[in-house]
C-alpha cells in the first residue's frame, strides 16, 4: 500500500495502475472502478436500493466523533451474516492494535449492509472470471482493466460516497469509509476509500494501514515499489514523512529532529528505535525508526513514533471538551460551573482549573462550584478549565499542546450578578455501553447533567463494595482496582435519586491453545518451558476461547520480537502458520521465518539454528490481553 494520493485510475492510465502494485499487494490510491466517479466527486450517485445503516458502535453524536463507516459488496441479503462476521473480525484487529484501542471511545462506527443481487466481486480472481451483479461495483484487476493487477480492488466511490452519506451527521471531514468484497482473494486498496477483501486471511490487517495512510498520513516503510523488485538508493533532501530521515541517530539528538524522543527504546513493533535502512520504496540511503512496524509489515503494530501521529490525527477529529457551562457571557458567583469531556478508554483525561491564572485546588473534577471561593463584589474574575490528554503516548510538546489534545475554555465570572434556578434534575447523560462487558484495565465513564445550584455526585461500586474515586467522579480507572480474574458487577450512582448504571467487568482474558506439527522429539526439564526440536520446517496453530462473546485475536512472537498477529497462512485463514529455516516465499514477500524474520526475498534467509522462544498471548473483544506463555523450539541442521 502506498500513501499516494489519487482521485481515480481510469483506463486511460491503466499502466501506471500496473506499475503501482506494491508490497502488500494493494494500492493506497482511494481508486473508483474503471469509468466511475473520481473519489469526492459522486456525480449525483444515489444510495443504492434497500441499504440499511446498522449502528456497530455509538460512542457519542456523529458529529462529534471520529466516524468508521464499513460497506460490504456482492454479500447476497442471504450472506449478510457473513458481511457482519467479517466486519467483526475486522473491527476486533482494529481495537487490538494501538492506539485504537484506547481511543476507540472516540470511534463511531457504524455498517451500512447493502444487499447485492449477486454473491461476489467482478474479476474474481481472474480477468476471465464473469462480472457480478452488485451493490457498489467492486471488482479486482482496477475494476476489470486487463492493464491493471489482480490485487487492485476497487468501488464505485460515487456509489460508495452516496451509501455512506445514509449515516446522518457524517461528511467526509469526519468519517473514513471501509469496503468490504465478498472475497477471499487477497486485494485492497486504500486512501480516501480502503477497500479490502473481506474473508482473506490478511485483509482485516489491511485496514489500520490504510487508515494510517489516510488519516495519519504516515508512508510506507516498505524497501521497493513493486513485488520482487528491490527499490534503488533514496534519492532526494530529507524526508517530509515523519518517520523517514537521512539523519543519523546524534544528528537527530543533536537537532532534536525526527524521533530523537524514542531513540534506544524497546519498540512496540519489535527490536529497538533507532535507524534501520531502507523506505520510502528505497533499500539504502534512507531510514526509518524500527526494523518492521505495521507501515512495512502486516501483522505488527505502529511504533511509538507512528502510534504518536495517530493519537495526534484521532483526537484531531474529535473535540476534547464535548460541551461546557456557556462562556458568551459573565456567570455570577452562586452557582456551579461545568465542563463535560471525552473519555479514552486507555486513561482520564485531566482537566485544570484556574482563577485569575491561579490552580484551583479541584482533583480534576469537571465541575467546580463558585459559591465555595469567597469572590467579591466589586471585581470580575478570569476562570479557565485546560482539559489536555496526558497519554504517555506522545512526548512531542507541540503535539501536547495542540489543539488535539490540548483544549480550554475561558469564562468571565462576575459576583454582582445572579443566577436563576433552572431546575434541572440529577440524572445521566451519557456512560459507557453497558450491553457488552468491559475490560478491567479500561476506564469506565458517567456523565450527569449540569443543575447550576448543585453538582452531582456520581459514586462507584465493585461487586458491592463502595470504591474511592476522589476528584474526577465522572472516570473510573479500573486497572488502579487491580481486580482478581474473573466477572464483577460495577455500579454508578447518583445518591438521592434512583439512577443506577450497571456494567459487567470482564477480568479473565482469553485462553489460548497452540498445536504444532510432530517434532522430532520433545524435551521436558523441571522448571522450564516445554522444547520441541525440528529439522526444519513446521506448523503452530493457535485456537483462542473466551468465556464473553466477540472476536478474540491471537498474538505471537519471537525470540522477544515484536507481538504479530495470528491470521492462519496468507493464503488460507484456516491453515496454521508455517514457521521454516528460511521463511516461505508467497506472491514475493516472505513469511515465518524462524529466528530473525524476512519480509522480502533480498533479506538474510541464513537459518538460525539453536534455539529459540515462541510466545503466545490473546486480547479479547473487552480489551483483555492475556498473560504471555510460552514454549521452545530447537531448529538443528538437517
Amino acid at each position: 500500500m502506498t500513501s499516494l494520493r489519487r482521485t481515480g485510475v481510469r483506463r486511460g492510465v491503466a499502466r501506471l495502475a500496473a506499475a503501482l502494485l506494491l508490497a502488500a499487494g494493494v494500492l493506497s490510491t482511494g481508486s473508483p472502478a474503471a469509468g466511475s466517479a473520481p473519489a469526492g466527486e459522486p456525480a449525483g450517485a444515489t444510495a443504492p436500493p434497500g441499504a440499511v445503516v446498522v449502528p456497530v458502535q455509538t460512542t457519542g453524536p456523529a458529529d462529534k466523533r471520529f466516524n468508521l463507516v464499513v460497506m460490504g459488496d456482492g454479500y447476497t441479503a442471504a450472506e449478510l451474516p457473513r458481511f457482519r462476521a467479517d466486519v467483526e473480525r475486522h473491527l476486533s484487529m482494529l481495537w487490538s492494535i494501538e492506539p485504537f484501542a484506547s481511543y476507540r471511545s472516540y470511534v463511531n462506527v457504524w455498517a451500512v449492509e447493502l444487499p447485492s443481487a449477486e454473491s461476489g466481486v467482478d474479476c474474481d480472481p481472474s480477468l476471465g472470471a464473469p462480472a457480478r451483479d452488485t451493490a457498489l461495483d467492486m471488482g479486482f484487476w482496477g475494476g476489470c482493466n486487463p492493464d491493471s493487477v489482480q490485487r487492485l480492488l476497487t468501488v464505485d466511490s460515487g456509489k460508495a460516497a452516496a451509501a455512506a452519506d445514509l449515516v446522518p451527521g457524517t461528511s467526509s471531514a469526519n468519517r473514513q469509509v471501509v469496503a468490504l468484497a465478498n472475497s477471499s482473494t487477497y486485494g485492497g486498496a486504500g486512501g480516501s476509500y480502503a477497500t479490502a477483501s473481506g474473508g482473506n486471511a490478511l485483509s482485516a490487517l489491511i485496514t489500520p494501514h490504510e487508515i494510517g495512510h489516510s488519516l495519519g498520513n504516515l508512508q510506507d516503510e516498505y524497501d521497493y515499489y513493486a513485488r520482487g523488485v528491490p527499490g534503488a538508493a533514496y534519492q532526494g533532501g530529507e524526508p517530509s514523512s515523519v518517520h523517514h530521515t537521512l539523519l543519523t541517530e546524534r544528528q537527530m539528538r543533536d537537532q532534536r529532529a525526527k524521533w530523537w524522543r524514542w531513540l534506544g527504546e524497546e519498540s512496540e513493533s519489535g527490536g529497538v528505535i533507532g535507524r534501520h535502512e531502507g523506505g520510502l520504496y528505497s533499500t539504502r540511503d534512507v531510514w526509518r525508526p524500527s526494523r518492521h512496524s505495521l507501515m512495512k509489515t502486516l501483522g505488527y503494530a505502529f511504533d511509538q513514533v507512528e502510534r504518536e501521529v495517530m493519537v495526534r490525527a484521532i483526537s484531531a477529529k474529535v473535540n476534547l471538551v464535548q460541551d461546557h457551562t456557556p462562556s458568551e457571557r459573565p456567570l455570577g458567583a452562586d452557582r456551579t460551573v461545568w465542563v463535560d469531556t471525552l473519555h479514552p478508554v486507555g486513561g482520564e483525561l485531566a482537566v485544570e482549573w484556574r482563577l485569575d491564572d491561579r490552580p484551583l485546588p479541584t482533583a480534576g473534577a469537571r465541575t467546580l462550584d463558585l459559591r465555595g471561593l469567597d469572590l467579591r463584589r466589586g471585581r470580575t474574575y478570569a476562570l479557565t478549565a485546560t482539559v489536555t490528554d496526558p497519554t504517555p503516548f506522545v512526548r512531542d510538546p507541540a503535539v501536547r499542546g495542540s489543539a488535539a489534545l490540548t483544549r480550554t475554555v475561558r469564562w468571565t465570572v462576575n459576583p454582582a450578578l445572579g443566577t436563576p434556578s433552572d431546575g434541572a434534575r440529577a440524572a445521566f447523560t451519557g456512560h459507557t455501553a453497558t450491553s457488552a462487558p468491559v475490560s478491567a484495565r479500561s476506564v469506565v465513564h458517567a456523565d450527569t447533567t449540569h443543575p447550576v445550584r448543585h453538582a452531582p455526585v456520581v459514586t462507584w461500586a465493585l461487586d458491592g463494595r463502595p470504591v474511592a474515586n476522589p476528584g474526577n467522579d465522572r472516570d473510573l480507572d479500573l486497572r488502579s482496582l487491580r481486580l482478581t480474574p474473573g466477572t464483577h458487577t460495577l455500579t454508578a450512582r447518583i445518591p438521592g435519586t434512583a439512577q443506577e448504571l450497571r456494567w459487567t467487568v470482564d477480568g479473565t482474558a482469553a485462553s489460548v491453545a497452540y498445536e504444532l506439527s510432530p517434532p522430532l522429539r520433545t524435551v521436558r526439564r523441571p522448571g522450564q518451558p516445554v522444547e520441541y526440536v525440528y529439522d526444519g520446517a513446521f506448523t503452530m496453530r493457535l485456537t483462542a476461547r473466551d468465556d464473553q462473546e466477540g472476536a478474540v485475536v491471537s498474538q505471537f512472537r519471537v525470540d522477544g520480537d515484536g507481538w504479530y498477529t495470528y491470521y492462519g497462512w496468507p493464503t488460507d485463514a484456516g491453515a496454521p502458520f508455517l514457521f521454516s529455516p528460511s521463511g516461505t516465499v508467497i506472491d514475493d514477500l516472505v513469511y515465518g521465518k524462524l529466528g530473525r524474520s524476512r519480509a522480502v526475498p533480498w533479506d538474510d534467509a541464513t537459518p538460525d539454528y539453536g534455539t529459540h522462544t515462541i510466545e503466545y498471548r490473546t486480547v479479547d473483544a473487552a480489551g483483555n490481553v492475556g498473560r504471555a506463555q510460552r514454549f521452545l523450539v530447537t531448529l538443528v541442521r538437517p
